[in-house]
């Protein structure tokens, strides 16, 4: 899972390391394809939450195919705000809910 900061879409260093290794395993595993959802916290209208959400997921497949991994292995969905990972309306519950998640 990659965490985003409120209403941003960039990649952040911390996970440099995790999705080099999801490379890695794509990379070598050109068979394996992988769905990379983006999530947002409830803050802002359906419409934009729709938006960032696909943005946090196009920048980790961008992030992942910068490092040799197939467009064909790739995919991308946004879900908004539709599937909280955690229910609340504070501060640790949004940033817990503004993330990325690959899913094999």
């Amino acid at each position: 899972i990659v965490y985003f900061a409120f209403d941003k879409s960039n990649v952040q260093s911390e996970y440099t390391d995790l999705l080099s290794a999801h490379a890695d395993y794509l990379v070598k595993n050109p068979s394996v394809k992988v769905v990379i959802e983006g999530h947002t916290d409830e803050r802002g209208t359906p419409e934009y939450n729709i938006a960032l959400g696909e943005r946090r997921a196009k920048a980790v497949e961008s992030y992942l195919h910068n490092l040799g991994v197939q467009d064909s292995q790739t995919s991308t969905v946004s879900y908004g705000e539709e599937k909280p990972m955690v229910n609340g309306s504070n501060e640790r519950a949004y940033a817990k809910n503004r993330r990325a998640v690959l899913v094999y």
